[in-house]
């Protein structure tokens, strides 16, 4: 892979990526039934790309590798359920630019639980994301589905910013493939009872919807950031994963005809630029770090 291919592959991922609150909105189903097809269908692809995929290394996994494995399914399980929730609540533009303000909890995070010292970049992330979504916000009425959708948006970055720290402690030892695989297997598990009784019901209209959410905006977007990696800086790959709510909310502007307001523009654009700034002051995330969060969203 060139670095041109690498780069119009990392594009393609942060596309595919923008595109799951899109196909979420567009399967008429509960949020528990979407999250558990996405999780089924993507284990489908995983394995199959990990049985073609020579290069794949799998780790004999001891009891503490499974143990951060079965947590970070479950909070991938969280963040998933949370976020879609949001896209039904509020659409796709509030949903995915709350869930962008994970870079912000991710700092506060790593100072409390690893009591790490906040750098000033740092303290101007948590700044600008936090007045972008002030901004993102239409008002602050409890019970405006805007207020409560992005809520709910905030709450799965917050998921996600706990699940990258899981994530980034042990992508060392396991796979980026192997660890998606088996988290997305638990997270599967852990639907199937609350999503069992729904199944049913669900078109087949839909299952396109979550098949193509589970192959491509899972399976397939994190193999092409994998790949990528070998070829392409992490500091390159992690601004081109921050344009996923460029590619998220465009899309929903044209199919669903999500207009979002200047304000709202406004704040999404500081998010952005928050996140892009952010990685390059403090010279780019590992690519361990850039893999794992692309296998844990």
């Amino acid at each position: 892979m060139t670095p041109r291919t690498a780069l119009g592959a990392l594009h393609i991922g942060a596309l595919m990526f923008g595109l799951t609150g899109v196909f979420g909105k567009l399967a008429a189903a509960s949020p528990a039934v979407i999250v558990f097809g996405r999780a089924a269908f993507a284990v489908l692809a995983l394995a199959v790309f990990a049985r073609f995929a020579g290069h794949t290394r799998w780790q004999k996994l001891e009891a503490v590798d499974w143990r951060r494995l079965l947590l970070s399914g479950l909070l991938l399980a969280g963040h998933w359920v949370s976020f879609f929730i949001a896209v039904k609540v509020a659409g796709v533009a509030i949903a995915t630019l709350g869930f962008a303000s994970f870079p912000a909890f991710t700092v506060i995070l790593e100072g409390l639980i690893f009591r790490e010292r906040i750098r000033a970049n740092e303290i101007l992330l948590v700044v600008l994301v936090t007045v972008g979504l002030v901004l993102v916000t239409p008002d602050f009425d409890m019970a405006s589905s805007a207020t409560t959708g992005l809520l709910w948006a905030a709450g799965s970055g917050l998921l996600f910013a706990l699940l990258s720290l899981t994530n980034r402690a042990s992508s060392g030892r396991i796979a980026p493939v192997q660890a998606a695989l088996y988290q997305n297997l638990v997270v599967a598990l852990c639907l199937l009872p609350v999503a069992a009784p729904q199944l049913t019901e669900v078109r087949a209209l839909d299952w396109l919807w979550i098949g193509l959410l589970g192959v491509f905006c899972t399976a397939v977007a994190h193999s092409l950031f994998v790949a990528s990696l070998a070829v392409i800086k992490a500091r390159t790959a992690a601004v081109v994963f921050a344009l996923e709510p460029v590619y998220g909310i465009t899309v929903a502007w044209l199919l669903f005809n999500e207009n979002p307001t200047l304000r709202m523009l406004m704040g999404g654009a500081l998010i952005i630029v928050a996140i892009v700034v952010s990685s390059r002051l403090s010279g780019g995330s590992s690519k361990k770090t850039v893999a794992a969060e692309a296998a844990s969203h």
